[in-house]
């Protein structure tokens, strides 16, 4: 094995700046670093657990082991690229350097995806320093130069990186598929900078917010079939599907720029037919109607721009102190809304029950 392989520490601790040793071991007990192999191949228990993490299944286990990885037969002069440690982030980055040789560095960003992890610091300055002295890059590449996902570049601090590692910082296109023409060039187009959030990407989203809420949604459908009758089940139903999957699809049709005043604006549309119908109900007095149909447009729209809200940390539309103002500024008044529609709710099934209404 050629001895660049096998140069400097491995483990978990933060490496010297100056000498990318780590401190936690001495010299002796060092031990080489491990370089694991990959392929760009997509195997079908890769694609299931894309499958599995679209869904929100055991969202913790989908990841890989950071460290150093071998791509095809690279040698010292091969490019070397940074990627998260959560599959869907390795896989699409492997699966585009397809018959490229490659060095893959996987930062432990434990187990966020590299727009996320970015903006929790996960994949960060200190960890692709940590990461890049651990791994013993220095002994085994030549050049001085590691490609970073331009969705990660928040989180990466090109000066800070090259002071304390002597690595310079590349950043890559948006899509890891531009990967193969980029390196022709190492220039990226203007295209290639373009970060796009098509209806295919949005709707791909929905399945692990929907399934967080399913059970919560069934309960709340099946205590107000018998406390409030079908129409008020039907409407529970309608607020979740539209805040985690007509939202999302709607996303950028709607005329305002906060995520929560959009979803007001579309809770409130659905809203308005189950407020009318509410209001008009032949078989409950007046006052029952106006109070039904004010639940029902105060927690529609609430549970709505609360899911709204929530699709903030899915897009690169935001940033971390756009969504910070937004959370102070809208969350109050939701709160206060489905506090209101709730208490009105109750009142309305306690007077069912006792047969005032």
């Amino acid at each position: 094995m050629d001895q660049r392989e096998t140069a400097g520490p491995c483990c978990a601790c933060m490496p010297d700046p100056r000498t990318q040793s780590c401190s936690c071991l001495t010299e002796e007990a060092q031990a080489p670093p491990e370089i694991r192999e990959t392929t760009g191949t997509l195997t079908l228990s890769s694609r299931f657990d894309h499958l599995l993490a679209r869904w929100g299944w055991k969202r913790e286990t989908h990841r890989v082991e950071p460290g150093l990885y071998r791509l095809g037969h690279p040698t010292p002069d091969s490019p070397v690229f940074a990627s998260a440690n959560y599959t869907l982030s390795f896989d699409a980055l492997r699966s585009a350097l397809n018959g490229i040789d490659a060095w893959i560095l996987v930062l432990d960003t434990r187990g966020i995806n590299v727009w996320c992890a970015a903006g929790k610091g996960t994949f960060g300055t200190a960890e692709l320093v940590r990461s890049i002295g651990c791994s013993g890059l220095a002994g085994i590449v030549r050049h001085r130069k590691i490609i970073v996902p331009q969705l990660g570049a928040p989180g990466i601090s090109w000066p800070e990186v090259m002071r304390r590692s002597k690595f310079l910082v590349e950043y890559g296109p948006v899509r890891a598929k531009d990967l193969p023409e980029y390196l022709k060039t190492h220039t990226a187009t203007p295209e290639m900078r373009k970060v796009e959030f098509p209806l295919k990407d949005r709707l791909v989203l929905t399945p692990v917010e929907f399934v967080h809420t399913a059970i919560p949604m069934v309960l709340a459908a099946i205590v107000l079939w018998f406390l409030a009758g079908s129409v008020a089940a039907l409407a529970a139903v309608s607020a979740v599907l539209t805040g985690t999957v007509l939202f999302p699809a709607l996303l950028p049709y709607i005329p305002t720029k906060d995520f929560s005043s959009k979803g007001l604006i579309l809770g409130a549309i659905v809203a308005i037919p189950f407020a009318v119908w509410f209001g008009t109900n032949p078989l409950l007095p007046a006052w029952a109607d106006a109070a039904a149909a004010a639940a029902a447009l105060l927690l529609i729209p609430a549970v709505v721009a609360y899911f709204a809200l929530n699709f903030t940390g899915c897009t690169t539309f935001t940033s971390r102190t756009g969504v910070k103002k937004e959370i102070f500024r809208y969350v109050p008044s939701l709160a206060l809304m489905a506090g209101a529609g709730l208490v009105v709710g109750v009142i309305l099934g306690i007077s069912r029950l006792f047969g005032v209404i």
